[in-house]
């Protein structure tokens, strides 16, 4: 049975230790926290952090963030940004399951790319260790791929072929994701998807090409009124229903009740 270890995660960011060949998350996670909740002073984890893209944002706009990863490679990442940026994080090293932290400790728990990598017993196991660690009254943000979408397709070829960067992952639909955030009693706040940019196509693109020793820009050259025009546009059916059940990944926010 394939399955997502360490080893898949100790390799890639291994490889991905140089923070410009890593796409960014945009915005999104800050974006949307920041619709629910006043960030300043909010004791905030980020779980399987990676390499903190998604955190260190939120340090910035005046959270207490605390960063957690079991790659010994993530966590230098991690400790190598929040060093030359000034920017001031809690990392630690530890294990998603057994989360070294007392309960009711957070004001928001939050993964992105994070529960997919689990089947389905193990990602509740998951879910209830984040859900112990978090307030009551407090948010949990889950950020997964989206089921209906041909990175999909792409993905579990790869998979079956043994070329998936993580061993192993699964999707979500978006009724699935709510209705097991449901099961733990937990309450929908906001939901949001966005299309991404780069495309999928340019990515998968300037992948292949990278396997040559072909290195393509992060992102594309660009005509500016086209680019304008795309960003208009995705920017106006960001976080509607057709987005969120079209772009490759798609978040939930829900509250502990």
């Amino acid at each position: 049975m394939k399955i997502s270890d360490r080893k898949h995660w100790e390799d890639f960011w291994h490889e991905k230790n140089n923070l410009s060949t890593v796409y960014s998350n945009s915005d999104r996670i800050i974006r949307n926290l920041e619709k629910v909740i006043d960030l300043k002073n909010k004791k905030i984890l980020e779980v399987g952090a990676g390499t903190g893209r998604d955190s260190f944002p939120l340090a910035i706009a005046g959270a207490k963030i605390f960063q957690l990863d079991y790659s010994v490679q993530s966590l230098k990442i991690m400790q190598q940004v929040a060093k030359s940026e000034k920017i001031p994080v809690k990392i630690l090293g530890g294990d998603t399951f057994k989360l070294p932290f007392k309960d009711e400790t957070f004001d928001i728990v939050f993964h992105q790319g994070l529960l997919e990598h689990f089947r389905e017993k193990e990602a509740s196991e998951l879910l209830k260790e984040n859900i112990r660690v978090l307030k009551k009254g407090g948010y949990i943000l889950v950020d997964v791929p989206q089921r209906y979408h041909i990175y999909t397709i792409v993905k579990h070829f790869l998979i079956a072929i043994n070329k998936w960067f993580a061993g192993w992952e699964r999707e979500f639909s978006f009724r699935e994701l709510k209705l097991l955030l449901k099961s733990f009693d937990l309450k929908i706040i906001h939901s949001y998807g966005e299309w991404m940019y780069p495309s999928l196509f340019y990515r998968a693109f300037r992948e292949v090409f990278r396997k040559f020793g072909i290195l393509l820009p992060l992102y594309p050259t660009t005509i500016k009124p086209i680019t304008n025009l795309r960003k208009k546009i995705r920017d106006y059916f960001r976080d509607k229903p057709i987005t969120i059940n079209s772009s490759l990944s798609f978040g939930i926010i829900s509250k502990k009740i």
